[in-house]
């Protein structure tokens, strides 16, 4: 499985970008999807994920209520809108999923099978 992200840029405090990812297996059905990011020389952190199945969604404290992740079923994409950016935001974003994953592993990179290439996020203050 092959997970293809996208929508990274650069853009202003407070404002917004969406990122995209999809899969090379064509459906995420029974799967987890989630977003992590990693800032230079900090350490990888979960973001935002969402049960396919479901659409149960887990957030990271400092995103809740400023990032939204979703699925389009039709289009088999996850997207993770991003609004009210801050500097802090600034990071390599991947998308990961896993068909094993329960609640109390989302946020645990080791769980995930299959990871994208990071897409670069940069907000200027």
């Amino acid at each position: 499985v092959q997970l293809q992200a996208s929508g990274g840029g650069f853009m202003q405090t407070g404002g917004s970008l969406r990122l995209s990812c999809t899969s090379s297996r064509g459906t995420f059905r029974g799967y987890v999807i989630s977003w992590f990011r990693q800032a230079p020389g900090s350490e990888r952190e979960f973001v935002a994920g969402i049960r396919w199945n479901g659409g149960n969604t887990f957030y990271k404290d400092s995103v809740r209520g400023r990032f939204t992740i979703s699925r389009d079923i039709d289009q088999n994409t996850i997207y993770l809108q991003m609004d009210s950016l801050k500097p802090e935001d600034t990071a390599e974003y991947y998308c990961a999923t896993g068909s094993r994953i329960i609640t109390s592993t989302t946020g645990v990179p080791s769980a995930y099978d299959y990871w994208g290439q990071g897409t670069l996020v940069t907000v200027s203050s």
